[in-house]
């Protein structure tokens, strides 16, 4: 295997088809046969947040800035921090995305993307569901 250096791309804005409020996408690693995943940066502004969606073959967050938030289909909302990785399973529905109050910044970490892609994006998380913190 060659030794490959990666460029990170610019910051271009998380489209609205995927994402509610302002989202920052930094692309750090395109898929490429080597590794077979893609890594990308992603910046939520207060209260921006993915739709709904689910990986088919799983993912990785890393939490590299500020408090956010995390949920799994029925499940209740989880706070992340700084520090702080998620594992997400294949096929499981959810969304990640900012607190209220503050930006957040994750690392996401799609594996396997030759077999069956990154994402799979859903419906949008409606505000009443994104207000269920307990």
């Amino acid at each position: 295997m060659a030794q490959n250096i990666n460029r990170a791309s610019a910051a271009s804005p998380g489209p609205a088809s995927n994402f509610s409020g302002s989202v920052q996408v930094t692309m750090l690693v395109a898929a490429n046969p080597e590794t077979d995943c893609i890594v990308s940066s992603v910046t939520f502004e207060p209260k921006a947040r993915t739709f709904w969606h689910t990986h088919p073959n799983g993912q990785l967050l890393v939490v590299t800035k500020g408090t956010g938030y995390y949920q799994e289909k029925g499940k209740p909302i989880q706070i992340i921090h700084e520090g702080d990785s998620v594992t997400i399973p294949p096929q499981v529905t959810h969304w990640h995305g900012a607190n209220p109050s503050g930006q957040f910044t994750h690392i996401a970490i799609n594996p396997n993307v030759s077999k069956g892609g990154a994402v799979i994006w859903l419906q949008a998380v409606t505000d009443v569901e994104y207000n269920k913190v307990h």
